[in-house]
Parts: structure tokens; sequence; C-alpha cells
């Protein structure tokens, strides 16, 4: 990596921040560390990383107030890093505007997995380079057709109706990260629309049918139980 991105570790436990730094570097990233809120704020602002790991739990404020604050004036990519395992924990993190949540413990390979794909994110508009260039997305099989509304499976028209192509058409723009229920409800049937999740999951059902080889453990779109969808992200 020629520029070294510069990340952000929020975090008050020396010893977890020492070792996310560690690895951080070792990986080829600029690793920079805040103990507290205020302090994060500070360097935020002075530092201007590329990225943030935030942990919830800070001594002075509580994480989502810091990411609350952030997302009113910046879309610098954020990666909740928490102990905090409850569905309405992550849920509110990635409403506020969270790129990622990993729940600790965490791996290694996930850890560095969910940040190259944060900062990946904040290099296109769309946040996915291929549908820019070509309005096309593909990981495996699976073919993202934009300009067509198709979706195409090993090369023949999986015949999604239109609401099941909205559907896969925005998990594809955002390929790799989680989105909830409610976003995803408010970005395809306006802001008014119910909170009901059922004519999601009915959709999200049929959609496995026509595109899955096996529903039951899919290969392109992933439930966060409670929490919403993912859509595979490509390796290309």
């Amino acid at each position: 990596m020629n520029i070294r991105e510069k990340i952000l570790v929020i975090e008050d436990e020396k010893s977890i921040a020492r070792f996310i730094s560690t690895i951080l570097t070792a990986n080829g990233y600029e690793a920079m560390r805040a103990a507290s809120g205020a302090e994060a704020m500070s360097m935020i602002s002075s530092h201007c990383p590329d990225l943030v790991i935030l942990d919830l739990g800070l001594p002075d404020m509580d994480g989502l107030d810091i990411l609350r604050q952030l997302r009113s004036w910046s879309t610098l990519p954020v990666v909740v890093v928490s102990a905090r395992s409850h569905e309405q924990d992550k849920v509110s993190a990635l409403d506020l505007g969270a790129d990622d949540y990993l729940t600790k413990p965490f791996g290694t390979d996930e850890l560095l997995a969910r940040v190259r794909t944060a900062i990946r994110h904040t290099r296109t508009a769309t946040g996915n380079s291929e549908i820019a260039q070509q309005g096309t997305y593909t990981v495996g099989d699976l073919t993202i057709d934009y300009n067509k509304h198709q979706v195409l499976v090993r090369g023949e028209n999986a015949k999604l109706t239109l609401s099941e192509f909205r559907i896969v058409a925005l998990l594809g723009k955002h390929a790799g990260r989680v989105m909830t229920y409610d976003s995803i409800i408010k970005e395809l049937w306006g802001p008014r629309a119910s909170g009901d999740n059922q004519i999601l999951r009915v959709n999200m059902a049929n959609i496995r049918r026509k595109i899955e080889k096996n529903p039951a453990e899919p290969e392109y779109l992933f439930t966060e139980v409670g929490v919403g969808y993912r859509m595979a992200e490509s390796e290309n």
C-alpha cells in the first residue's frame, strides 16, 4: 500500500486498543489511539483519519453519541467494535450511520476484512466501483444488471419481480455491508412506510428461492438475525 491509510482506534481498554493497533500496523495501516470521546473528537478534527474503529463503552460518553455527532458533519467510515451483542445495539449503531458492527471477541481476519470494505465504500459515490463503471455487480455466478433491471444466475434471468429486483439492487450497491430492515424499507417504500418487516421477509424468501442453490444455506444474501440483510461482496 503506497499511501498508508490512517485509522483511529477509539477504545479505553489499553490491552484491546494495543491489540487492534498492532494488527493494523502489521497490515500496512497507520494506527492512532484515543481513550475517550473528547480525545477522539479532537483527533478526528486534527488528524483527519481515513477510518474510525469505535468502541461504544467509553468513560466519558456513549459511543453512539460520538457516532451521532460525527454523522452530523462527516461521512468518515466507522466500524463499531463492541462487547454489546444485543440486536438493538447493532440496529441503533447501523441506523445512526455506522458502516459495520463487530461484536467482541472477533478474529483478526474478520476485522481486517471489515476495515478494507468500509474504506473501499468511501471511494465511489455508489459505494461500488463496478456498478459506477459498468452498470453491473457480479459475485460468484450472480450478476445484477442495473441497466436492464435483471438479475442473472449462471447467465439465466432469475425473473425477479420489480420489488424483488429493487431489494437485490439496493443490497448490491452496499455489498459487504449490513443494511437494517428499517433502512431497506424506508429506502424502497419511503420514509412513511410501515416498519413491519413481514413484506420484506416474504420478498427475501422468494428471492432466495430464485437465486440460491440452497435457500437454507445462502451464498449471496445473508441474514443478520434481528438486524437486517447483507449482500456477499465480490472478491474482484
